[in-house]
């Protein structure tokens, strides 16, 4: 504590406040498996005066009482705990009786999770409060401390103060000091922050173009239909400016109306979302608001994307000539081709042609509704291949990286020699050694601090794979690198990266990058055992024990572990697996709905829009089908068959678009933290084209069955 004045002295330090932490084995009532907690020191005097607490129910621990605690309040809701009840907590080596006298939420720690965790798990990790006396005692830590909050005057340069810091604990054993930036729940919230943004700079655009589309595509259909009604208004003294306001103040009360919908429906969504945050992260509250500017953002670009895709339409009405509008379009100029004598060649039945002929006779139309189909596959396509990533992620991390069972953590290093004894504890079928060291890898003016990892080159519960599923191991002497982490650095395999101890002896050492390996979680280096050991020049360490496990002896072990004084933590890789995949599983099936929905509207929008306007074009020469002999059924395949097949020519342009989509998502949500790969399955593609398919189905059956309810004399009489 002597060092707090000359830490207050850094230019630009105005707050700092020290503390004792450490991690202890709980023994919880009620549970058999074993737990881990955080413990953090609570001044004795007053409340702490940077990363304050919030106090949800209880009191702070009394002064004095060494046995008085305060935890987190997702801890003892999960544990079932109230204030007064009780657990035994293994602090240093010595089992101690806690009583809770109150729960506390804190901005520390927002996304909680264990040492080595990939995922919170509120039942088997918390967060312990206790007496700085009490704590400092129990790591014997008396008039010293290991962890230090700073806060910066507003005009400070991080870069120095850090640096300032560094060299003066650095020979009290500092492990390196870092902004808010890296802090474990501020790194996690920025990141989905970050993921946000990302996916509000990728996708609302497309979905603004594909609405200018669909208002192009009605709008032309209706300016065509309405040709005899415009030229009418043009012989009566409107003018051409006039006719085109007429259009687009028509497509402008349509964004209106939609405008009105997207706000009900987005406010609704973003409510949803947001509880899904507060059930997901520790907030202490969380107020939901959507800004006035949002709405107002939102409105303008809808009305202007409306008015973009109405122009043409507008323009091509307002240009009509009125004696030219008056008159029924010009028929398109026929010529027989090579598909003619080929359509002939095939012996195809006459609706068929006919169908054939019309999509062949309007490219354009056709090209349009075809892309605009196309891009409600292309939705689902971006939406569902976040699964097919996920479950990579899965296989990868899980299940041939990391197959173990449980992961213990130790205190320090111990021998290798210890091995044996672990492999008598209860259930352990296998136990391997792995070290992890925290460094900083320099390359230039590029620094990263990581996590170094070293094991044996014959490890088979915890591995390197490749990008193709292949083992990869680390050669002594050399060291392998995450893609990202190469990338951050500007490191390519034969170069040489300075490597800086921050345990042990807290050495600088240079090894040169021996590969590359692709990695979806986090920023990994790797390195042989035997080259660390050498390096470090000891006998055979580690740090962590990778063990599989016989399921039947799960009550025993545990029970066991918690009398281990060396034991830190334990991860029990089948949890997390069980919680990753549960918590994915139930984003993805949300996620996956709403863009399947978005995709249904769009392909409703595009078929019924595009059918309803061929019934009215061809009415007369459906009628006049029917009345020749043809039957129903043969009159509705001509109106049916056409939409469904430019539905079938749109599925490849759809896969095309939907790629893209997913990759520029992909880019957008890598971050240090995690990866998302880009895996697109035939599957994704599917199940794209069945719901889409299916939609533009179902809407051209509605049309259909005007056919049936057609009234023939009357349709005749109609003048073309």
């Amino acid at each position: 504590m002597t060092l707090m004045p000359e830490i207050l002295a850094i230019p630009g330090v105005v707050t700092a406040e020290a503390r004792v932490a450490g991690t202890a084995v709980l023994d919880l009532p009620n549970r058999t498996e074993t737990a881990v907690g955080r413990i953090l020191s609570w001044p004795e005097s007053d409340a702490p005066l940077l990363n304050v607490p919030i106090q949800r129910t209880g009191t702070t621990p009394r002064p004095g009482r060494a046995d008085e605690v305060m935890v987190t309040e997702p801890f003892a809701e999960a544990n079932g705990f109230q204030i007064g009840d009780s657990f035994i907590a293994n602090i240093n080596g010595q089992a101690r009786a806690l009583t809770i006298t109150g729960t506390v939420l804190s901005p520390e720690f927002i996304y909680t999770i264990g040492p080595g965790a990939l995922m919170p798990d509120n039942e088997g990790f918390g967060i312990i409060w206790m007496s700085e006396p009490a704590v400092a005692a129990a790591y014997d830590m008396a008039g010293a401390f290991n962890a230090l909050s700073l806060r910066l005057a507003a005009d400070a340069r991080p870069a120095e103060v850090l640096d300032l810091l560094d060299s003066l604990l650095e020979p009290y054993g500092g492990l390196g000091a870092y902004g808010r930036d890296r802090q474990q729940s501020d790194s996690f919230v920025s990141a989905e922050i970050d993921q946000l943004r990302g996916m509000a700079m990728v996708v609302p655009p497309i979905f603004f173009a594909i609405s200018a589309f669909l208002v192009g595509m009605v709008m032309s259909r209706i300016v065509a239909l309405e040709r005899a009604q415009i030229g009418l208004l043009k012989a009566l003294g409107y003018s051409d400016l006039e006719v085109c306001v007429h259009y687009l103040m028509l497509a402008g009360l349509i964004a209106c109306f939609g405008i009105l919908i997207g706000w009900g429906a987005g406010t609704w969504m973003a409510r949803g979302m947001a509880s899904q945050y507060a059930a997901f992260f520790d907030f202490p509250y969380l107020i939901f608001r959507v800004p006035a500017w949002v709405y107002a953002m939102s409105g303008l670009a809808a009305l202007i994307t409306t008015l973009l895709g109405a122009v043409r339409a507008a323009l091509a009405a307002a240009r009509l000539a009125p004696a030219i509008a008056m008159q029924p379009p010009a028929p398109p100029r026929f010529r027989r081709s090579v598909i003619d004598s080929v359509m002939a060649a095939l012996r195809l039945s006459q609706s068929t042609i006919m169908v054939l002929r019309s999509i062949i006779r309007w490219p354009v139309r056709s090209g349009l509704t075809a892309l605009g189909i196309g891009c409600a596959v292309s939705t689902v396509i971006a939406s569902s291949f976040m699964y097919d990533a996920l479950d990579e992620i899965m296989d990868m991390a899980f299940y041939q990286a990391n197959r173990q069972d449980a992961m213990l953590l130790f205190n320090g290093d111990l021998p290798e020699t210890a091995l044996p004894d672990i492999l008598r504890l209860p259930g352990v079928l296998q136990a391997e050694p792995q070290q992890f060291h925290a460094a900083v890898l320099r390359n230039g003016p590029r620094e990263k601090t990581v996590s170094l990892e070293a094991r044996h080159p014959d490890a088979s519960l915890s591995r390197v794979i490749g990008a193709e599923g292949q083992v990869i191991v680390a050669p002594p002497g050399g060291i392998l690198l995450a893609e990202r982490l190469a990338g951050h650095l500007d490191l390519g395999v034969g170069d040489t990266v300075e490597v800086a101890f921050l345990t042990g002896r807290r050495e600088t050492h240079e090894m040169i990058v021996t590969g590359l390996v692709e990695q979806y979680f986090g920023l990994g280096a790797y390195v042989d055992a035997g080259f660390m050991d050498a390096t470090f020049r000891q006998s055979a360490r580690m740090n962590v024990a990778n063990l599989m496990i016989d399921e039947d002896q799960l009550d025993a072990l545990h029970a066991r572990l918690q009398d281990i004084p060396a034991l830190s933590g334990l991860i029990m890789m089948t949890d997390t697996r069980t919680s990753f995949l549960e918590t994915i599983n139930e984003n993805v099936v949300i996620v996956n709905g709403v863009y399947a929905t978005i995709a249904i509207l769009i392909s409703v929008g595009v078929a019924y829009n595009a059918a309803r306007i061929q019934m009215s074009e061809r009415a007369r020469e459906l009628a006049s089908l029917r009345i020749l002999g043809f039957t129903r059924g043969e009159v509705s395949m001509i109106l049916v068959g056409e939409i469904m097949l430019l539905a079938l020519l749109a599925q490849p342009i759809g896969w095309l678009l939907g790629a893209w989509i997913a990759q520029a998502m992909s880019n957008s949500f890598t971050s240090d933290l995690y990866g998302i790969p880009l895996v697109l399955e035939a599957d994704n593609f599917a199940y794209a084209s069945l719901v889409v398919l299916g939609a533009c189905l179902a809407s051209v059956l509605v049309v259909r069955r005007r056919i049936d309810r057609m009234d023939l004399v009357a349709v005749m009489k109609t003048r073309e």
